[in-house]
């Protein structure tokens, strides 16, 4: 029942990204590039942070250490941050079925897995509370992105966890 929960977190997560994403293709173009008073500049940097961190932390479900996946991530940061729109939803379906192909291949996400994590410390962290820090993350930061669309003066799109249950 865990593991499947976690899965269905992630696919919400993926669902949430492409649904906000969707909102920005009908606004203006420059919305997605305009500079704004929040954790990151730009929406495009918003995202592209998303991006990076999930590509990393599935690197390190496939085993590579933290801090060497942070590292090959990290180089995503200068193209993505570039992104249009389309690109994004793009690289995030990509990524969500190499997340997916990883899913399918596992047959406990109970697992643990020692993890070095460089701002936290070390601890033993199974395979499902990455997964939910993944979706937890990427909620955090869609709210961020909610936030930077009222200081442009546009609405956002509801992606809560709620209306996710009515789509899936």
């Amino acid at each position: 029942m865990l593991n499947e929960s976690r899965k269905k977190m992630y696919e919400y997560h993926v669902w949430a990204n492409k649904v906000l994403l969707e909102r920005l293709k009908e606004l203006p173009r420059n919305v997605l590039n305009e500079e704004v008073s929040s954790s990151y500049p730009t929406i495009a940097q918003t995202f592209s942070h998303i991006y990076v961190v999930d590509v990393m932390w599935l690197k390190v479900l496939k085993g590579m250490d933290i801090q060497e996946a942070l590292e090959a991530s990290i180089a995503f940061l200068e193209k993505t941050n570039l992104y249009s729109e389309d690109e994004f939803v793009k690289s995030l379906e990509e990524l969500a079925s190499d997340y997916e192909e990883w899913l399918d291949s596992q047959k406990d996400l109970e697992q643990k897995i020692n993890l070095n994590n460089p701002w936290s410390g070390a601890r033993e962290t199974a395979y499902s509370e990455i997964l939910f820090h993944v979706a937890n993350h990427g909620t955090y930061h869609r709210g961020n992105i909610t936030t930077m669309l009222r200081q442009q003066g546009h609405a956002s799109t509801m992606n809560d966890l709620s209306l996710y249950w009515y789509h899936s």
